[in-house]
Parts: structure tokens; sequence; C-alpha cells
């Protein structure tokens, strides 16, 4: 993998922590994020705060391209944090963070993979692929 990849990767891991605690503890995404570039330990890689700021402007719209995608009988809320806030991280990069859908769905895919259900990647991978196919090029 590219140091470039790598980097994004890591980035990702960490823009998802941060919307993951902030998912947990009820709280503002904006704070938290605010709150660990303040601690910088480890420092906040600028594409984290991207990812973030980017999750948080258009969530309203994420979160509504998610929902029109879940299965019958599921929601958001039904969703397991670390899958939801994946899925509005890759659709934040695809729908408006100018990244290729097959890098963002793979990158969702591996870090459902590493950190939640074995599930997980299958589902994530199907929702965020829906909401490719219904983007416009």
């Amino acid at each position: 993998m590219s140091s470039k990849g790598g980097s994004r990767t890591k980035a990702r891991k960490r823009a998802l922590d941060i919307l993951f605690e902030a998912d947990l503890c009820e709280t503002s995404a904006r704070d938290v994020l605010a709150d660990h570039i303040a601690a910088a330990d480890p420092p906040v890689r600028e594409y984290t705060a991207e990812l973030v700021a980017g999750v948080l402007e258009h969530a309203d719209t994420i979160d509504e391209q998610i929902t029109a995608h879940l299965p019958e009988g599921w929601t958001l809320q039904r969703m397991p944090r670390v899958d939801r806030n994946v899925a509005r991280i890759a659709v934040y990069e695809f729908a408006a963070g100018g990244v290729e859908r097959a890098v963002a769905i793979a990158e969702a895919v591996a870090l459902a993979a590493d950190l939640s259900t074995d599930e997980s990647p299958a589902f994530l991978n199907g929702v965020l692929a829906g909401i490719a196919q219904g983007l416009v090029e």
C-alpha cells in the first residue's frame, strides 16, 4: 500500500473513532474533534478533520442516502454504531469528498471487517454499493 493510502486509511480510522465517540456519548462530533486536536495525542491528521467536518456538514443528506438503501426492517439507529459511522464516512467520501466509489467502499468494508461484526462487511458493501449506483456520474 502506498504511504498516501496508508495515511488515508489511518485518517479514516481516526475519523471513525471521533464519530463513534460522539455517537456513543451523544455529544457533538465537533467538540470531540476539537478535544482530540487540542490533546494532539496523537496529532489529528488533516484528512481526519476533513472527514469529520464533511460528514457533519452533509449529515442529513448522508443519513437520508443510507436510510434509503437499508434492507427492509432496518433503520439507521438499528445499525451498529461502528457500521453507521463507517457508512457515513464512505458516503461522504464518494458523494462529496472526491474519492472513487470503489476505493471508499473497499476502505469502509475493511474498517468494518476489523472493527465490527462478522456480518458487517457484506452488509455495508451492499448498502454502499446501492448508494453508489444511485448517484449520477
